[in-house]
Parts: C-alpha cells; structure tokens; sequence
C-alpha cells in the first residue's frame, strides 16, 4: 500500500510510457490538436485555456497497475474553479478507463474505503465534497473544510 508521501512523490508523464500516457488521454476524452492533449472546453474567442496534462501518476488501488491524474483548465467548461480533473486507471489487460470527472482541483486523502484512496475535490469557498469508491464509482461521501466535517 503507498504511502501519502509516495503518492506525493510520485511523478507526472515520467511514469507512464508515451503509449501509456496517449491512452490515459484518450480515456479521459482528450484528443491531440496542434501538439497539447484538447477536449471540447478550449474556445477560440473565449477565455483563456490551459490544455490537458497529467497531474499525478500512482497506484492508487495496489493492484500494481497505475492510475493517472489528468487535468485540464479553463472556465469556460470549469466555472469559477476554472479547472477540471478526471481520473483514469490502466486495467489488467492494457486498456485505460476513466473512473470520475469533476470540475475541480483533486486531493488525494490518506482516508481509504473499499481498497481506494478518498478524493477531496477542492475549489472556490470553504466546504468541499469528498468521494468514496463504492465498488463500482466514486461517490459524494461528505463534505469537508481543513479535514473537519462541514456544518449542515
């Protein structure tokens, strides 16, 4: 099981392959467009757009194939976060698949359920959804300010 400290450690592209970096994308619904890794959110006349690249790289679950955090900004598809993260994990047999997409910065918690991590999806204010694997998804679990739990 990794540590918090080894996810922290843990590098972006530099763990993944270039064909494993490729299908990370494509699971998490980019297309290469001009050299950066694109999807549907960059608007030529709107506001400005940070292309997609890959955030985080670990073995999230143990299983001892790799999970990629992809990220990707702009408002126009993001709100005032102004960025989105989706989550893909590389399955036994080669192909990648996307677990989750959130507006939103992810945190990954020391907190685990069901053989998972749990995600801080953070942003703008001062309360933020935490998601739990379920068996079968990521899921709104609580929310939470500093690590307390929010007031209702």
């Amino acid at each position: 099981m990794m540590t918090l400290m080894a996810l922290a450690a843990a590098a972006a592209t530099g763990d993944l392959s270039t064909a494993d970096e490729a299908a990370a994308f494509r699971a998490a619904g980019f297309v290469l467009s001009g050299g950066a890794w694109k999807t549907e959110c960059e608007q030529p006349d709107g506001p400005p757009y940070e292309p997609g690249h890959i955030d985080r790289v670990a073995d999230l679950n143990g299983d001892g194939l790799p999970e990629a955090i992809v990220t990707e900004g702009g408002s126009f598809c993001y709100g005032h976060t102004g960025t989105g993260f989706m989550l893909v994990s590389k399955q036994a047999g080669g192909k990648w698949v996307k677990l989750h997409s959130s507006p939103g910065i992810a945190t990954i918690l020391p907190t685990r359920a069901n053989g998972w991590p749990e995600i801080e999806v953070g942003g703008p204010g001062f309360c933020f959804p935490v998601l739990r694997w379920n068996g079968k998804a990521f899921a709104d679990h609580r929310t939470q300010y500093e690590g307390k739990p929010c007031r209702r």
